[in-house]
């Protein structure tokens, strides 16, 4: 499905290239096979029209209006983890639903058109408007204001084009564990040979009790935040909760932000711990999102578990210093650019880096130099040029 010739893509589709440089990078050509599932990595949720402010330099306060630097328009929600995987070269399919409206146009276009992720499973609802999140970016940190209702059902969820109860065959689907609500699908999905790659949302009855995410019990790895992992296991420590969560997990995985990312493998004891890249954020929106885009695809691929934590935090650095959730999200280029600036830069690079991130030898084709990607713009629906 398109929805035509209303409003702009957002990004200029790339220019063709010859030789042995791929246009797009397939990071699972070595192991794909025949027979392998059409898709690689599957996920629903709620799409959101994304407006973010930056440049702020404190909080908004009450009674008085504040001036951004800065804005980006973009498709966010789940949208921001379908572009992330979509831009790793990952065949994503996208079940959600999307308003008939401006707001919706746009997303559908964005991701269907400018991403190339299936939207075979998604639909258009009359009458319903699109899902909108304002996010005020400040002293690295962000606020958002959000505003919907939940979509009407589909007439038939077993329609043969809705998203049935148990989605199509894939490699691994990623799902959003909300406590104390068990979803069909991650079972059936794990049943049929898909990996599933859970991360969970902020607990708002303040319960923080394990046996809410009953949906664990089908994931092959669990990626929490720090404060969400620590509440979880009751542990005072990001490390201690990642072996805590490995008891009921393969894989627990926990972000520490500034501090970086650790890991615990149940099933070969193995623990990993990268620090983090230090860049200049100027907009934290979907770099969770992003984070396990990049932890997804190097496990697909069959990467070691320090390289896989190292490619995540690769992937939401570069992701930060972008406007916007899911256009922020880096491709190959930019990360062929920020290796190619890392090699270059000799002395000037800690030995550490380049030895940490040498294995993108091996994974990037020499002078590799697609087109950037698009990003957020300030508005939506310019008019084509006549």
């Amino acid at each position: 499905m398109s929805t035509g010739p209303r409003g702009v893509p957002t990004e200029v589709p790339e220019p063709a290239h010859t030789g042995a440089v791929p246009a797009v990078l397939d990071p699972l050509a070595a192991v794909r096979a025949e027979g392998d599932p059409r898709t690689d990595v599957y996920l629903t949720g709620t799409v959101f029209l994304d407006i973010i402010f930056t440049g702020l330099d404190s909080a908004p306060v009450r009674g008085t209006e504040s001036w951004a630097r800065g804005m980006g328009s973009s498709p966010g929600g789940v949208a921001n983890m379908a572009t992330a995987l979509a831009r790793l070269g990952l065949r994503t399919s996208l079940a959600a639903a999307f308003g008939d409206d401006k707001y919706g146009e746009y997303c559908w276009e964005a991701l269907e058109q400018g991403e190339g992720i299936d939207l075979a499973l998604s639909r258009m609802v009359p009458g319903w408007h699109s899902p909108v999140t304002v996010s005020m970016a400040y002293e690295g940190e962000r606020t958002m204001v959000s505003h919907g209702h939940e979509a009407p059902p589909p007439e038939s969820a077993f329609d043969g084009k809705h998203a049935p109860g148990c989605p199509p065959a894939s490699r691994a689907c990623v799902a959003s564990l909300v406590p104390g609500r068990r979803e069909g699908w991650p079972g059936c999905a794990a049943g049929r040979g898909s990996r599933i790659f859970a991360d969970v949302g902020w607990d708002d009855s303040g319960r923080w009790d394990p046996a809410d995410l009953a949906d664990l019990e089908h994931c092959e790895a669990f990626l929490p935040n720090a404060e969400e992992a620590m509440r979880y296991t009751r542990t005072d420590c990001p490390r201690a909760a990642a072996r805590k969560l490995a008891e009921r997990v393969p894989l627990a995985v926990v972000t520490m932000g500034a501090d970086g990312a650790c890991a615990v493998d149940a099933r070969t004891g193995e623990t990993a711990e990268v620090p983090a890249i230090a860049v200049e954020a100027l907009d934290p929106t979907g770099a969770g999102d992003v984070f396990v885009a990049g932890f997804v695809t190097g496990t697909l691929a069959g990467w070691p578990l320090a390289d896989r934590l190292s490619f995540a935090g690769l992937s939401a650095a570069l992701s930060v210093q972008e406007f916007g959730g899911s256009l922020s999200a880096p491709g190959w280029a930019e990360i062929a650019a920020w290796w190619q600036r890392v090699r270059m830069c000799g002395a000037g690079a800690p030995e550490e880096l380049r030895r940490r991130y040498g294995f993108l030898d091996a994974v990037l084709p020499a002078a590799y130099r697609p087109a950037p990607r698009a990003r957020a713009v300030p508005t939506i629906g310019f008019r084509r040029p006549a």
